[in-house]
């Protein structure tokens, strides 16, 4: 009898992650694992399904440009690449694109253009935040504000100092004269879906500006729509005065991107984009024209189906149907926006919750111990969420 598939995994995959289901196919907000047990898919592959599984017009885009051109280095021009690079440009107001792979690569561009615009001035140091995660590459996890994901791979890269989130008083305390830029998530996935506050984010802003510091932006997770906006910032500062003008010098970029492709980018502004030049930053795969006609097939959905308008109103619906947890089964909050929402337990049972969840048929994402992500499809319908609601209520009992 051959071996099943988690017996292939215990044999032959190192143990990095805490995996369960062995899933076979999937089809819009729906899975199917390899017992043919269907489950309501609202972790979206951790806010990287943004137009769920299997999605016929991004199917398409995948099969015909692989029949004509998958991969040719970024030595080369190719025209899905210009073609993405336009549009990502253009809904950020200018400035230039650096593509990459994945959200720690995008993160790395970002902090190496921080030290090379910070070098001449002997500026070096960037400033994040207490609970922040930007990926597990050496200059990621020293950037990472938590303790757990660097233990045991010291001594880290130096220059990373951490203070307290939305604090802007700490931030101020914090910078010296080598302070090259501060790193922010808009709303803080891995520690726990913490949105940043508006005043934080204009008062980070007017800080930086005054003294010639680098505002980096990661919105890796919190991106690309998945608010209801296409920046998270957009939708923390709808309404606030001033909340218009506000722009980072740099944002990192991938995840809902590809909608399931792995593609990433770093997204620099007019007055940081001739830092980074040949020979001082570079990567085989990244701008490849298989991953960026995904990327702009991704963009074309979420455009023509008025995506952006449907995960902000699925989102209203899904924190109003989630919200009155709080208070009762050990549920002490539920945050968020649009398609990143957070359920805040009282207690570290995140990871268990979720076991009982995917036993009921609704897949959602621990994050950290306490705290359940869900990050459902842009596309996801209002059946849905009041069918994951249900399922909810029905498994805390």
């Amino acid at each position: 009898m051959p071996a099943s598939t988690r017996e292939l995994y215990q044999r032959h995959v190192l143990n990095t992650a805490r995996r369960s289901l062995a899933l076979a196919r999937g089809e819009g907000a729906r899975v199917w694992d390899e017992d043919g047990k269907r489950y309501l898919d609202l972790g979206g592959g951790i806010a990287v399904n943004c137009l769920g599984h299997a999605h016929p017009r991004l199917a398409r885009t995948l099969a015909d440009q692989a029949a004509a051109l998958i991969h040719t280095s970024n030595l080369y021009h190719n025209a899905p690449a210009a073609k993405l690079a336009e549009r990502l440009a253009g809904l950020l107001g200018g400035g230039k694109i650096f593509f990459t792979n994945s959200g720690a690569e995008s993160n790395e561009c970002l902090l190496k253009l921080a030290r090379k615009a910070g070098d001449p001035a002997g500026k070096f140091e960037v400033i994040a935040a207490l609970q922040s995660f930007h990926g597990r590459t050496f200059g990621g996890i020293a950037a990472t504000g938590q303790e757990k994901m660097r233990a045991g791979f010291g001594p880290m890269l130096p220059g990373f100092i951490h203070v307290p989130f939305n604090d802007l008083a700490a931030v101020e305390a914090a910078m010296t004269p080598r302070t090259a830029a501060v790193l922010i998530e808009g709303i803080q996935g891995e520690g726990g879906v913490m949105p940043a506050r508006a005043d934080f984010l204009l008062g980070l802003r007017r800080l930086t500006r005054e003294r010639g510091v680098m505002l980096l932006y990661d919105a890796v997770q919190c991106g690309h729509f998945r608010t209801g906006c296409y920046q998270s910032w957009q939708r923390i500062l709808e309404g606030v005065p001033g909340g218009d003008g506000f722009r980072p010098d740099a944002l990192s970029m991938a995840k809902s991107l590809g909608g399931g492709f792995p593609i990433g980018a770093a997204w620099i502004s007019e007055e940081y984009e001739n830092v980074l030049g040949p020979g001082s930053h570079n990567t085989t795969y990244g701008g490849g024209p298989l991953g960026c006609a995904a990327a702009n097939t991704v963009l074309d959905v979420i455009e023509d189906e008025n995506l952006a308008a449907n995960i902000r109103a699925r989102g209203d619906q899904l924190l109003a149907g989630l919200r009155p947890l709080a208070g009762s089964h050990g549920i002490t909050d539920v945050r968020g926006f649009g398609g990143m929402i957070g359920v805040v337990l009282g207690h570290e049972g995140a990871a268990d919750l979720a076991t009982r969840l995917a036993e009921a048929g609704l897949v959602v994402v621990p994050a950290g111990t306490g705290v359940l992500r869900f990050l459902p499809p842009l596309n996801v319908t209002a059946a849905e969420i009041d069918e994951g609601v249900a399922i909810m209520w029905k498994t805390l009992g």
